[in-house]
């Protein structure tokens, strides 16, 4: 099952439940930052001077640049830059109203990367009033116009069933055009659509594709539900070997389903050399995140006082990380 939740400031992204096994833990979706613009090519073929200056750090020469643009040939893309650095409180002050003007003016004269600023201010009332049809409306026109992650964010308010009529369906087209544009989150809900069989036919092998592409990409969630694949087989070729790596790697960074995985491999050796103390540690810590086994917590039990020991002393600095970021 697809959950939605927004994420104030940055994007609206998707929850899913955890993989099948582990109890009371689902991977935590991380808030991805706005996508900055590229540097746009001057009508001589050189970058240009505003954006160059922005990707540079140079905040005040950029808008110095920006505005002149703006007042010699009313460019769009100088207008988007004026209000992200409004937006941004870079070389000028902090201005939620101004930035959002700026994104108004260059949305209205076609800029995608605008609409889908203007849209996100909408969506959570910054520099105005919240206005969540009209976020939708930016969202499908920036979208129309190839802007990967509106196209994502349509998707998600077409599965929402709010701004308009529940359609999985379309959700998965609008889906497939960002995943197909690289982008992770896309292609991590698509997986999930694939999985259910939800407005696409159920399909395990496109689903893990999908997982494979959007873990590639460093998406935490589908790092951990690609692992999962993987080990099990499911979709692609069994390797537990590998499996196990890529949850090691998940574990690291944090997700309580790779932590709880990890530990039961470690446990019983398969992917990898068995080793207790490991085992034990990544238990401690994956409980500690709401990841509960019982099957873990036998297998504590019955470990020397030693090995808990030595356990408990390695996963202190995780719960102390886990500690943190709960206050």
């Amino acid at each position: 099952m697809i959950a939605l939740r927004l994420v104030l400031v940055t994007t609206i992204t998707l929850a899913m439940t955890a993989g099948a096994g582990a109890q009371g833990a689902k991977p935590q979706p991380k808030p991805r930052p706005d996508p900055a613009p590229a540097a746009a090519p001057s009508p001589s073929g050189n970058v240009d001077i505003a954006y160059g200056a922005y990707q540079r750090g140079y905040y005040m020469t950029a808008f110095a640049a920006a505005t002149k643009r703006v007042e010699d040939k009313s460019d769009p893309a100088a207008m988007t830059l004026l209000g992200l650095l409004y937006a941004d409180g870079l070389g000028v002050p902090q201005n939620d109203v101004k930035a959002a003007e700026w994104y108004k003016l260059a949305a209205d004269r076609g800029d995608r990367e605008a609409m889908f600023a203007l849209a996100m201010f909408r969506i959570v009332g910054r520099g105005g009033p919240k206005n969540r049809d009209e976020s939708a409306k930016l969202f499908a026109a920036a979208a129309k116009l190839g802007h990967a992650a509106a196209a994502y964010n349509l998707a998600l308010l077409y599965m929402e069933g709010q701004q308009f009529p529940q359609d999985f369906v379309r959700a998965s087209e609008l889906l497939r055009t960002a995943a197909n544009a690289g982008n992770p989150e896309a292609q991590y809900a698509l997986a999930t659509l694939h999985k259910e069989g939800r407005g696409v036919k159920k399909d395990d092998r496109e689903a893990t594709r999908l997982l494979g592409a959007a873990a590639l990409a460093n998406n935490l969630d589908a790092q951990v539900e690609y692992a999962i694949a993987l080990y099990n087989g499911t979709g692609v070729p069994k390797n537990e070997a590998a499996a196990a790596e890529l949850l090691r790697k998940a574990a690291r960074r944090g997700a309580p389903i790779a932590q709880n995985r990890l530990a039961r491999i470690l446990a019983t050796g398969r992917g990898l050399k068995a080793d207790p103390v490991e085992a034990v540690k990544w238990h401690i810590v994956a409980k500690a995140a709401g990841a509960t086994d019982l099957w873990l917590d036998e297998f504590t039990q019955k470990q020397s006082p030693e090995t808990r020991s030595a356990a408990e002393k390695d996963a202190k600095p995780w719960l102390a990380l886990i500690a943190a970021s709960r206050t």
